[in-house]
Formats: structure tokens, C-alpha cells, sequence
């Protein structure tokens, strides 16, 4: 059945045969065309097409989209190209299922293979909806975690927690370990534990500044190394 062409300029009233079928296509302001979308609504039998150009499906308020709505009959089928070119949410998409069946109103999604005429593609609508929304909130979870580990705010956990840097700071200023030792009881490098002290407020010398925190003749056994005599020419040993 062919549509009767419309007057431009002239509000006529929403006239729509029974049994017939209407087109819904979207684009964002980031795709090029409606075009494809329109021919494949086309040869799919729609009787007309609405279209919105630029406007995101996050959102179900679109000017088209609600125009089609309007126009749809009991008898008529809304058909999508894509499912997500109808909405990008579960609830919104269900919710506006359910008021379509409501209405007599049949759905289908060519790109799917979703007709809610038959049990299997009501199902196959449930499913294709909610794997379409889990996939997003994984990217949009992906994109946070991606966002703190650039601000500083995430990414790998520290190597020692703060009881393991008490720990550190008492086996160094009451045990008198060294270092190393207390690197190889916390299972870090050296390094790793100087930092640890330094960032928990230990700046005293030996954890701050640019002297080395130990040497390396450092005795491995907890206890401090005996001072060597002064042998500079005046300076009794």
C-alpha cells in the first residue's frame, strides 16, 4: 500500500491504514546518514519512516519518535533497524514494549530478528536488551577505572599497608634493623620501604634527603656496625 504524499507546510491529521507497518530511524550528531537506515525500513514493507537526526538514545524524548508513536494504530508494527536505534536503556525499552502490547501495537527489530508477534521473539527482545545494557555499564565501568588510574585516584594498591609500615618503623627505630632485613621480612625491595617510612612522616635523616639511608658494608644481622677509627693526619685513632 502506497502512502498518500503529504502537503508540506500542511498539519494534516495522523491518518494510518490498519495492519500496516511504521519505520523508526536515528542517528547521532556522530553518524553520517539516515539513509541506510531508511532503505532498510523501506524494503522491509514500512508504510512511512520517521526519523531523528542528531538526537542520542539515552533519552526517550525524541520529536519522531514521539510523532510515530502517535500515528501507531491497534493493528499497526513499529519496526527498528536496531534495537539500540529505539532506546539504549532495559527499563525504557520494556517499559515502551509494554505500553506498544498495551496498544495493539506489534514490534520488530531486523537487525535482532525480534517480532513480538511470536513467544520467541518476546523472549529474544528480554535478552537482546539486557546483554545490550550489561555490555554498556562494563565500558562505562572500564572507562571510570581507566579515569582514576590517570587522576591518581586508583590502580594497583600500594606494596605495604599502613600496619605493615608500623611494623617497618618499629623494627627500625626500636629493633635497629637494617633495611635490607626488614625489606626481606616484608617481601619488598629496599627502596619500597624507605618509601613507605618517608611518605608516613619518618623524615628524619637516613629517610629523607639525598644522603643513602645505609651503606653498604650495612650488617644484615639487626645489629648496628662498629665505627671505624677517624685515620685523617692529626686525628688520634
Amino acid at each position: 500500500m502506497e502512502r498518500p504524499e503529504r502537503l508540506e507546510g500542511v498539519e494534516e491529521p495522523i491518518m494510518v491504514p490498519e495492519g500496516v507497518s511504521l519505520g523508526y530511524a536515528r542517528v547521532s550528531t556522530a553518524e553520517p546518514s539516515l539513509e541506510g537506515q531508511r532503505q532498510q525500513l523501506v524494503a522491509a514493507g514500512c508504510y512511512d519512516v520517521y526519523a531523528d537526526q542528531g538526537k542520542s538514545g539515552a533519552t526517550m524524548t525524541r520529536p519522531q519518535l514521539e510523532a510515530c508513536l502517535r500515528a501507531l494504530q491497534p493493528g499497526n508494527t513499529l519496526v527498528v533497524t536496531k534495537l539500540d536505534r529505539l532506546g539504549r536503556t532495559v527499563r525504557g525499552l520494556v517499559e515502551l514494549l509494554d505500553s506498544l502490547k498495551e496498544r495493539g501495537v506489534a514490534f520488530r527489530s531486523l537487525s535482532e530478528g525480534i517480532d513480538t508477534t511470536t513467544p520467541q521473539g518476546r523472549l529474544m527482545f528480554n535478552i537482546v536488551a539486557s546483554v545490550a545494557e550489561m555490555e554498556r555499564e562494563l565500558i562505562r565501568e572500564r572507562t571510570m577505572a581507566g579515569l582514576a588510574v590517570a587522576t591518581g585516584k586508583g590502580g594497583r594498591p600500594p606494596r605495604l599497608q599502613p600496619h605493615d609500615v608500623a611494623e617497618a618503623r618499629r623494627l627500625r627505630e626500636q629493633e635497629k634493623w637494617t633495611l635490607v632485613r626488614i625489606a626481606k621480612k616484608l617481601k619488598v625491595s629496599r627502596t619500597t620501604v624507605i618509601r613507605a617510612l618517608r611518605q608516613d612522616g619518618l623524615a628524619g635523616a637516613g629517610y629523607a634527603g639525598a644522603e643513602p639511608v645505609s651503606t653498604p658494608g650495612e650488617p644484615t644481622d639487626g645489629q648496628s656496625a662498629q665505627k671505624k677509627p677517624d685515620r685523617r693526619p692529626g686525628v688520634p685513632g
